[in-house]
């Protein structure tokens, strides 16, 4: 599935909740509770992300030209909130991790029940993403 397809996935399932503040946060923590386990070994200062209010732990690796991301928070919300980027992210190819246009916050209306210090954390999450696309883009350059 394409970036896009994966967003308006997203926003249709939003678009069920009627912008019901309680059930919309308790299906960001429920989304959190499917994210795949994050490795002990894994949850180091070196995979924090920074500027984020919650411990937010993230890694990346490349397979077969398409980046995969682990991660875990602290919170559930944050948890919860990580796990879309994931869903949106996971499978992808470094270009497209870094020019996709994430719109889907704005269409689901995700400032209004997640707050500025969230959402700085939110943008730094998605930084970190991209940071990790152009890493792996910059090997795989070197490869070939």
């Amino acid at each position: 599935m394409t970036v896009d397809q994966i967003q308006e996935e997203i926003i249709n399932e939003f678009s069920l909740l009627d912008g019901d503040m309680e059930m919309t946060v308790f299906y960001i923590m429920e989304l959190g509770q499917k994210l795949p386990e994050m490795p002990e070994s894994e949850k180091t200062e070196d995979n924090v992300v920074k500027g984020c209010q919650s411990k937010v732990w993230l890694t990346g690796k490349i397979e077969d030209n398409k980046v995969y991301f682990t991660a875990d928070s602290n919170t559930a919300i944050t948890k919860g909130l990580v796990s879309l980027l994931v869903r949106i992210f996971n499978g992808q190819t470094p270009d497209t991790i870094l020019h996709a246009d994430l719109y889907f916050m704005n269409k689901i209306g995700m400032e209004r029940f997640i707050g500025t210090q969230r959402s700085n954390g939110f943008a730094a999450m998605i930084k970190q993403m991209k940071l990790y696309a152009l890493a792996f883009k910059t090997k795989l350059e070197v490869k070939s």
